[in-house]
């Protein structure tokens, strides 16, 4: 996958890139990320990229021109096959698992960082191909979600994890949150593992874990739990899951 991202503050992602499953992802060749300076792709001496808004108000919005002469200098003058440009902005759709999957799919990406009071809507409505926002909070700039939605994207990627069956069983991956996890020491501070995860009974470590996945669901996020394709057996875990919390009350 080819990802760029266009941004006023190119220097916020070199210590991000270049750390972790994103560096490593880069250097298997599982992702080609590339960075690029808005202001590059201005005409005036000063380098502009944003402007005073029309009807007033205060702050600056992000002019059009510099974005689309980024995007297709970029593209070399024609789109790229089975691409997405994403405008990263507060009024866009939200950043959800299912859309990181959906990203994951293309071929290509091409991300833009607004700033400041947002950008001109014709960048919106003529240049990108959706907008996301990665919460119900207003940032400085698009460079953050940038990140974000890097980092979520390229995990999904083959060949990114070390452990490739690790994305699947993430939180989210089902619109269940994930199960608890435990390592060595198996008791610590008079806190021990739950026996089940010692007994090397694989059946009801699987059944533990799905189990304790959807309590923890149905407990925080009952919303996705509203939502997810749901089997026999988790109805039948969930009528258990009611039945031990009506005996503790």
């Amino acid at each position: 996958m080819r990802i760029d991202v266009i941004t006023t503050f190119p220097e916020m992602f070199a210590p991000v890139l270049g750390s972790s499953i994103l560096k490593r992802a880069q250097e298997k060749g599982v992702a080609e990320i590339r960075v690029h300076d808005l202001r590059d792709y201005t005409a005036d001496r000063h380098r502009t990229t944003d402007d005073a808004p029309f009807g007033g108000g205060g702050g600056m919005v992000m002019k059009p021109e510099p974005f689309f002469e980024a995007v297709e200098a970029i593209r070399g003058g024609k789109p790229t096959e089975n691409e997405e440009i994403v405008l990263l902005c507060p009024q866009g759709e939200p950043f959800r698992q299912s859309l990181a999957r959906e990203l994951s799919a293309r071929r290509r990406l091409i991300l833009l960082c607004g700033h400041y009071e947002g950008v001109d809507e014709r960048v919106r409505e003529h240049l990108a191909t959706r907008a996301v926002s990665i919460g119900d909070y207003v940032l400085t700039g698009g460079e953050l979600p940038a990140m974000v939605v890097i980092d979520a994207v390229v995990r999904l990627l083959p060949g990114a994890l070390g452990d490739e069956q690790g994305a699947a069983s993430d939180s989210f991956s089902d619109n269940l949150l994930e199960y608890p996890q435990y390592t060595r020491p198996a008791e610590f501070r008079g806190w021990p593992v739950p026996e089940v995860l010692l007994s090397g009974d694989h059946a009801r470590i699987r059944r533990w874990r799905r189990k304790e996945s959807l309590r923890r669901t149905r407990r925080l996020r009952p919303d996705l739990l509203a939502a997810a394709e749901l089997s026999d057996e988790d109805r039948e875990l969930l009528e258990e899951i009611e039945q031990e919390e009506h005996r503790a009350e």
